[in-house]
């Protein structure tokens, strides 16, 4: 199910999307989706609707913790601190591309060289369909939060500020 034309990001995104056996397909937009806003707007979607990930490192582990969260809301860094028992500081753009071999504004919830300890918004759960970053600024996927849940193996909490 390999498209071609993507770019080698967006086809790395693709080939973990098949390794799941699901119809997902990952499409390259004109406008940005670097943040939620753009994403929304060349979507066509709700802000709510686009799944941010962004990646913070535990302080004492120094190991990376993906926060998969609404496009609408603020993560309460608070809350997963609680939910990790660890303070978490933040990741610069080396330490994400380490980690999951994609850059800042493109990093998608799955895809990654090695398995990160997520934790899923719960209010992603609000929407039959939700929208991913797909290893571009301007790459995207269409899944559901049980697809979302399924292929992160991640945990869902309120993590909302």
């Amino acid at each position: 199910m390999m498209k071609d034309g993507l770019s080698a990001s967006a086809k790395r995104v693709q080939k973990a999307l098949d390794e799941f056996n699901l119809p997902l397909e990952v499409i390259e937009l004109p406008g940005s989706t670097r943040t939620a806003a753009d994403a929304a707007q060349s979507i066509g979607c709700g802000i709510g609707q686009i799944v941010k990930s962004l990646v913070f490192k535990g302080k004492r582990s120094e190991k990376p913790v993906l926060v998969v969260a609404s496009g609408i809301n603020r993560v309460s860094e608070t809350k997963v601190e609680g939910l990790l028992d660890e303070p978490l500081g933040k990741a610069d753009a080396d330490f994400v591309r380490e980690h999951t071999g994609f850059v800042i504004g493109g990093v998608p919830p799955i895809g990654h060289p090695e398995k990160l300890l997520t934790i899923i918004d719960e209010d992603l759960f609000l929407y039959s369909e939700i929208w991913a970053a797909a290893g571009t600024p301007n790459a995207v996927f269409r899944l559901t939060p049980e697809d979302l849940l399924r292929m992160t193996v991640g945990k869902v909490h309120d993590i909302r500020q």
